[in-house]
């Protein structure tokens, strides 16, 4: 555990799928997980996506078969729109690495390669997609039935059919989510891309200091992990009170605690400089200065917030998806079922840890984030459980992923493997994901209604 420690200036790494995760943790993790390691071995030949997820291999094999599903031959869309679409969606948060993949699977299913000289080349049809894009990838809660009419009424022309739409609200999601988890976890671009377009931008607080780390005896080692080790119990000891609680709160306390929560998540910025977007990924984007706000910015009138009693993933999202999109519906329920069930009943150095209170504050933390409530939690757990610096990574990846840094990365949990790492962006990856669709299904469902 010691060496997985934070160190004081963190360094990028320089090879292997991740630049936050020593690729020799993915193997060594990997074994431990029945994960097998020859492809790792031949960088040339690694998907590093995979790499990382294969840390959890109950879940990459949901998402696999997800991913599988949305890109086979058959489905309302053709191949070469999806991939289209996907390269679209990853361009809002300036994700090279997604960009570079689906461009060359584009060409593989026959795409027209006059497209990818910018969306401006592409079907008009697809170029109506641009304002749902824009509002999924960064402000989904403003996404409304007009929005859908547009798309899909007959005097919409070029028009959508509600199961082509359906796919490309799906494909779309699916891509924003997806580019939370590679810059949250710094996945390196696959080695037959250009390395220069996938540089990520300078951190907003100066580009990660090269220079060696300065030397530090081992009395300060000792310090950091005995402090790393406190963290720890602290932690463990306040989800045992959480755990006991018995406090029964009104709904009026239980809504003000949300509210406390949704305020104090504004004091949890991503510190962004906005930077210039490389060519290869400008040509995709139509108003690039439209990007993520809090839900709930101080001083204006702000947007209801989504009760999950009043529309939810289990009892509203996926019956109007299984009759769109049946096949789809089922994987995602199915990814979504694993995610929020995956324990090792680990914690750092200790074991047989119930996590489920753990698990629960994040999924809910990051569904706050994007205005959605449950009324009968108590979001005093979040404070109690997610530690600053813990939120400030979360806030970050899963609002402004471009602008994820390893500092950020390295500053939470300090003391915990980087699988342990790598299941807190699965969780942020599929909170978000469904936060987007329930907004866009729930606006397919005032239109059909």
């Amino acid at each position: 555990m010691k060496e997985e420690s934070a160190v004081e200036i963190p360094q990028p790494l320089s090879s292997g799928p991740s630049a936050f995760i020593p690729v020799e943790v993915i193997l060594d993790e990997g074994v431990k997980q029945e994960v097998m390691t020859d492809s790792l071995l031949s960088v040339s030949h690694a998907d590093h996506l995979v790499a990382v997820m294969r840390l959890h291999p109950d879940y990459l094999s949901c998402f696999l078969r997800t991913q599988n599903a949305l890109l086979q031959p058959d489905g309302p869309l053709p191949l070469s729109w999806r991939h289209y679409i996907i390269i679209m969606a990853s361009a809002r948060h300036q994700c090279s690495y997604l960009v570079q993949l689906h461009s060359s699977a584009f060409l593989l299913a026959g795409g027209d390669v006059s497209w990818l000289r910018g969306l401006h080349c592409a079907p008009p049809k697809i170029q109506r997609l641009q304002t749902l894009n824009k509002l999924l990838a960064h402000r989904p809660w403003l996404i409304t039935q007009e929005h859908i009419q547009e798309l899909v009424s007959p005097g919409a022309e070029p028009r959508w059919s509600l199961a082509e739409l359906i796919q490309a609200v799906v494909l779309m999601s699916h891509a924003h989510s997806l580019t939370s988890f590679i810059w949250g976890c710094g996945i390196h671009p696959e080695p037959d891309c250009s390395a220069e377009e996938h540089l990520p931008p300078a951190s907003p607080a100066g580009p990660l200091s090269q220079s060696p780390p300065p030397q530090r005896d081992d009395t300060t080692n000792q310090q950091e992990w005995t402090e790393a080790v406190n963290e720890v119990q602290l932690l463990m000891e306040k989800m045992m009170i959480v755990q006991q609680q018995e406090e029964e709160f009104t709904p009026e306390e239980l809504v003000t605690r949300f509210e406390r929560e949704r305020t104090e998540s504004l004091l949890e910025p991503a510190e962004v400089v906005r930077s210039a977007l490389p060519d290869s990924v400008s040509r995709f984007v139509r108003d690039p200065d439209f990007i993520y706000q809090d839900f709930s910015p101080r001083g204006e009138q702000s947007p209801p917030t989504l009760r999950a009693q009043d529309y939810s993933w289990e009892d509203h999202g996926f019956s109007l998806m299984n009759r769109l999109y049946g096949e789809m519906a089922q994987l995602l329920d199915e990814k979504f079922q694993v995610v929020c069930a995956l324990t090792y009943h680990t914690m750092a150095m200790h074991t047989h840890v119930d996590t489920s209170t753990l698990r629960k504050a994040l999924w809910n933390y990051i569904h706050c984030i994007y205005g959605i409530r449950y009324d009968d939690y108590d979001y005093g757990e979040v404070n109690q459980l997610l530690e600053r610096s813990l939120k400030v990574f979360v806030k970050t990846a899963a609002c402004h992923p471009e602008k994820t840094t390893l500092r950020m990365y390295s500053c939470f949990w300090r003391q915990f493997r980087h699988s342990e790492k790598v299941h807190v962006n699965l969780l942020l990856m599929e909170a978000r994901l469904q936060a987007a669709l329930l907004y866009a299904l729930r606006a397919i469902t005032r239109y059909m209604t």
